[in-house]
């Protein structure tokens, strides 16, 4: 019988946890062939920190990596020697470092290697990154960047979240300058601050706080400024464990946006008499938020993603209630500040940076000068845009294609399979996670990826 070829584009969380399913699922023995950079293979960027101060903002308990043990994580902790005189019910509820939650995910693949073993699965894990791919009778051809060809029979893209993509400014040649920080997940972009000048970070989400520790682990004692067209709006967790289930219940199927949103704030209202905030009820609508997306037309996922967006993404994405108090602590001693406006330029001179930018609470253009600008401004999600070229020559190809709004893969969402350009499901070329965006939406998160990692897996086998 001839050994099935399993080639991965992606080591982080989802592409390992589908090389993991594969090993534990297989019943026979196959050949997984994972290809990733060496220092984020397993742990991708999100598990990869360079910060211990880099905190989950989901609690323990439903952290597991495993669809069938909901313990699994909370087990692993319990069992590491810093925690056993803990109260197990504390930790469940608690935050803990992203990088414990590394060490965690590559416990579990160590684990699993050793079962492929037993299994006689040949495991192999190539330092790299893929350039393209084509199709052939056979299967498929995948090029690395020293001009390598694999040849594989099935290929699952987990690519998983971008760099951002470069502010519009006047002067686009300023991207080649050595204070500018495309990727905020490097750690040189919290390096080596020099000189008494403030820095700016573009972007005012998630990336923006875990930068900020950074640069305060890093030894930094200066202003730190932040523009987002919205300004600050993140909030922490205010009601962890408290459930809601009263606008679940009002859910039918086929829901509208306007009703949508209509049932929302009839909820929302109910709970601001009880002296309670609104992410009890975003909560509640995490189950549903995939399958609500898919109902949705063209023209009301277009209005979600123009007027309601950032709205979500405000009650969905909550950091830990003491990193929210440190941050407001940051602002209220004048480290920390917080602009609403959108950037117009940047202007590098031998002795700072000029930023310019129009203050939409001032209504007017204003200048700060910086020694950094760092790019928070969330992953880029237009293939077309990528500087890696591998997926945006796929869909030159016709291999794959994007959504309409440009957030990921058109793909089959109960098989995993890619459509390509005619609309035909690709049967030996799947993918999961972030590129499934456009199609669900809510694609990142853990209980998500594990799940898809799951069912990708069995589909897989089954052939």
């Amino acid at each position: 019988m001839k050994v099935q070829k399993i080639g991965i584009i992606g080591g982080g969380f989802a592409g390992t946890m589908t090389a993991v399913q594969l090993i534990h699922q297989s019943r026979i023995p196959c050949e997984i062939i994972i290809i990733n950079e060496k220092e984020t293979f397993n742990k991708g960027i999100a598990y990869n920190t360079y910060s211990q101060r880099h905190i989950l903002n989901v609690v323990t308990a439903k952290m597991s990596a495993y669809p069938d043990k909901p313990d699994h994580f909370l087990e692993w902790v319990m069992g590491k020697k810093e925690f056993r005189k803990h109260d197990k019910t504390l930790i469940a509820n608690s935050f803990l470092p992203r990088k414990l939650y590394g060490e965690y995910l590559s416990t579990i693949w160590n684990d699993s290697v050793s079962i492929a073993e037993s299994k006689s699965i040949s495991i192999k894990v190539i330092d790299g990154f893929v350039t393209d791919l084509d199709l052939s009778e056979n299967g498929i051809n995948l090029w690395l960047r020293n001009d390598t060809k694999i040849e594989i029979d099935k290929c699952i893209i987990a690519t998983g979240n971008h760099i951002p993509r470069n502010p519009k400014i006047k002067n686009s040649e300023f991207y080649a300058n050595k204070n500018y920080f495309q990727n905020p997940w490097d750690i040189e972009s919290v390096k080596d601050m020099k000189g008494n000048l403030p820095i700016l970070i573009v972007g005012n989400g998630l990336t923006m706080v875990d930068t900020v520790l950074g640069l305060l682990e890093q030894g930094f004692k200066g202003g730190i400024f932040s523009i987002s067209p919205n300004g600050f709006n993140i909030l922490p967790h205010r009601h962890n464990g408290l459930k809601y289930s009263k606008l679940t219940d009002e859910l039918t199927e086929n829901l509208s946006l306007y009703d949508l949103v209509k049932l929302v704030n009839k909820h929302r209202k109910i709970l601001r008499k009880l002296g309670i905030s609104a992410e009890p009820i975003i909560d509640s609508l995490r189950p549903h938020t995939q399958r609500i997306w898919k109902n949705l037309s063209e023209n009301e996922k277009n209005i979600f993603m123009s007027r309601l967006r950032h709205l979500w993404g405000v009650a969905r994405h909550r950091i830990p209630l003491h990193t929210h108090d440190k941050l407001q602590q940051l602002r209220i001693e004048g480290k920390l500040h917080i602009k609403s406006g959108r950037i117009i330029d940047f202007k590098d001179s031998d002795e700072y940076i000029m930023v310019e930018y129009h203050d939409k609470k001032e209504g007017r253009v204003n200048q700060i000068n910086v020694s950094r600008i760092i790019n928070c401004t969330g992953p880029e999600t237009d293939l077309m845009s990528l500087e890696k070229k591998f997926l945006k020559n796929c869909i030159v190809k016709g291999i794959i294609k994007q959504d309409n709004l440009n957030l990921g893969i058109i793909t089959n969402t109960e098989t995993f399979e890619v459509i390509n350009r005619t609309g035909k499901s690709q049967t030996n070329l799947f993918t999961l996670g972030s590129n499934l965006k456009g199609e669900l939406w809510e694609s990142t998160a853990v209980n998500e990826l594990r799940d898809q990692a799951e069912k990708l897996a069995e589909k897989i086998l089954a052939h």
